[in-house]
C-alpha cells in the first residue's frame, strides 16, 4: 500500500496563516483533505480543538470548517451570490431560510474578495480567476474559525495573489487558523506565520520563513534550482528565485544557486 500522507503531525493555532509547500505530489492536499474530513485517516486522528474530527456532525463541520479547493469539478448553473450564500448552510435554521445576517455575511465576503459586481453572474460566465475568487467568498462566508486553502492564486495575477495573501493574513490577524497550500515561496514568506515543508508524504521542517527558506531545507527538495536572498535585506524575509545553471553562465560566473540577493 502506498501512503499519500504518514507520520505527520501539525498544530494550527488560531491566529495563525500556516503556508504549506513542497513538490508536487508530496502530499500537500491530501494532507489538507484529512484535515477538512473529506478522507478518513488509516491511523491517528484528526482533532478540532482536542476533540475528534468524526464525531462532528457535517452541519457542525461546516460552522467550524471551511474549505477552498483549487477548482469545482462541475460547474452548477446558479449565480455567484446564490453560490457564495450555500456557504451559509450550517448555520441556516431548520427551515434553511437565509436571515439579514446570513445576506450580509455574503456581502461582506464578496466585497472582500473583489467579486461583488460578479454577483448576478453565472458561475459558468466567469474566468478562472474569478472563479478562485468566489470559492474564497463562499469558505468566507461560512465564518468558519479554520480555513484550509488549496492553492488560491493558481490563476490570478500578481495584484489578485497578494489581494488573497493579505486577506488571510487579516483573517489569522483577527483569530482565525488559516492553512494553505502553495506553490509560491515568496507569498509564504511574506505573509504566513509559520511554513510547513511536505516530501515525499511527510513533514520534513517547519518554522518561521528564515529558518525554512534556505539552501539546507530547500535542496534536498527541489534540488540547486534556486537562489536566495532577502527582502530590504531583512533575513526575517527571505525569498528564493528560480536558477538554473544555463542562465548563470550568460550572467556571469559569480552567481550561484546559494549566492545572497537582496531586493
Amino acid at each position: 500500500m502506498v501512503r499519500a500522507v504518514d507520520g505527520v503531525g501539525l498544530d494550527i493555532e488560531n491566529g495563525e496563516l500556516v503556508a504549506l509547500i513542497g513538490p508536487n505530489g508530496s502530499g500537500k492536499t491530501t494532507l489538507l483533505k484529512l484535515c477538512a474530513g473529506l478522507l478518513e485517516p488509516l491511523r491517528g486522528q484528526v482533532c478540532l480543538e482536542d476533540q475528534p474530527l468524526k464525531e462532528f456532525d457535517l452541519a457542525e463541520r461546516a460552522r467550524r470548517i471551511a474549505v477552498v479547493p483549487q477548482s469545482l469539478r462541475a460547474l452548477p448553473d446558479i449565480s455567484v451570490d446564490e453560490f457564495v450564500l450555500g456557504g451559509r448552510y450550517g448555520h441556516l435554521g431548520f427551515w434553511k431560510q437565509e436571515t439579514a445576517h446570513d445576506l450580509e455575511m455574503c456581502r461582506l465576503a464578496l466585497e472582500a474578495t473583489a467579486v461583488a459586481d460578479l454577483g448576478e453572474r453565472q458561475l459558468t460566465q466567469l474566468s478562472g480567476g474569478q472563479r478562485q475568487r468566489v470559492l474564497l467568498a463562499r469558505a468566507l462566508a461560512q465564518e468558519a474559525q479554520l480555513l484550509l486553502v488549496d492553492e488560491p492564486t493558481s490563476s490570478l495575477d500578481p495584484e489578485h495573489q497578494v489581494q488573497v495573501f493579505e486577506l488571510l493574513r487579516q483573517l489569522a490577524d483577527n483569530g482565525r487558523a488559516v492553512l494553505v497550500v502553495t506553490h509560491d515561496l515568496n507569498l509564504a514568506s511574506l505573509f504566513a506565520t509559520r511554513l510547513a515543508v511536505m516530501q515525499a508524504g511527510r513533514l520534513v521542517a517547519a518554522g518561521c520563513a528564515s529558518k525554512v527558506l534556505t539552501p539546507e531545507v530547500l535542496e534536498p527538495i527541489y534540488g540547486p534550482c534556486l537562489r536566495y536572498g532577502s527582502f530590504e535585506g531583512s533575513a526575517e524575509r527571505p525569498f528564493v528565485l528560480p536558477w538554473s545553471a544555463a542562465s548563470s553562465k550568460q550572467r556571469g560566473p559569480q552567481e550561484s544557486g546559494a549566492d545572497k540577493t537582496e531586493l
